[in-house]
């Protein structure tokens, strides 16, 4: 929706997540998947998912918590009105990404109702990977510094890729180049701003075999040092 939905960690929620099971040995390795738009971090997630990580989506949230019946669809019908409405009634997404990725007082006021109704269910997401004994939980998120998820991880990978790559996927996926434009450039250089924070960077721009093989790599060499066996 709005290309991620994360909100600000509570001393009490970080200390809580980071427990997890009996500690953070008894509990998956935390990799937080960041990165900007079209980098290829759904594809990273999935070749982690393939290796038996559990990967949380924050954007994915965001959907279902604005979905038709949630209060977070109605709070934000009431704030954004008729103009992301559609006929039934119900959120246009599509209007109210050209909102907001035109605006950004719009993104935050979208931010500051979904905000609060998804970090519980990431919350939620993390404790249920941990019960089921996942080796490694997968928290992908754009915002993921910025929104506070990255002070619940052992890890942050920022995926990364050429500018050019990036409009190619982007147009791979149907939008429109002006759209495209908008929403890269409504992120400004986010591959700077998060490499300070990043424990790995990940490439894409190669082959998808190559990348998908560097990716299960850096997997495997986390869960090492970690002291964790490997998850498939």
């Amino acid at each position: 929706m709005t290309g991620d939905a994360v909100g600000a960690a509570s001393a009490d929620e970080t200390s809580a997540a980071r427990r997890g099971g009996a500690g953070a040995a008894g509990r998956a390795l935390r990799i937080g998947l960041t990165g900007p738009i079209g980098c290829g971090k759904s594809t990273v997630a999935g070749w982690l998912a393939a290796r038996g990580a559990a990967v949380i989506d924050a954007d994915e949230i965001a959907r279902a918590v604005t979905a038709p019946g949630e209060p977070a669809h109605d709070a934000v019908l009431a704030r954004f009105g008729a103009a992301v409405r559609t006929g039934d009634g119900t959120l246009d997404r599509a209007a109210l990404a050209r909102l907001v990725f035109s605006d950004p007082a719009a993104l935050a006021d979208l931010e500051g109702i979904v905000h609060p109704v998804v970090r519980p269910r990431i919350l939620e997401a993390i404790a249920a990977a941990d019960a089921k004994g996942a080796r490694a939980v997968v928290i992908e998120a754009i915002k993921l510094v910025e929104g506070g998820l990255a002070a619940l991880c052992d890890e942050v990978w920022l995926v990364e890729c050429r500018p050019a790559t990036q409009r190619r996927r982007l147009a791979g996926r149907g939008m429109d180049p002006a759209e495209a434009r908008r929403r890269i450039a409504a992120q400004g250089d986010l591959g700077a701003r998060l490499r300070p924070h990043a424990t790995r960077v990940l490439r894409t721009d190669g082959h998808p075999d190559d990348v998908s093989s560097d990716a299960q790599n850096l997997l495997e060499l986390a869960l090492a040092e970690r002291g964790t066996e490997p998850t498939g």
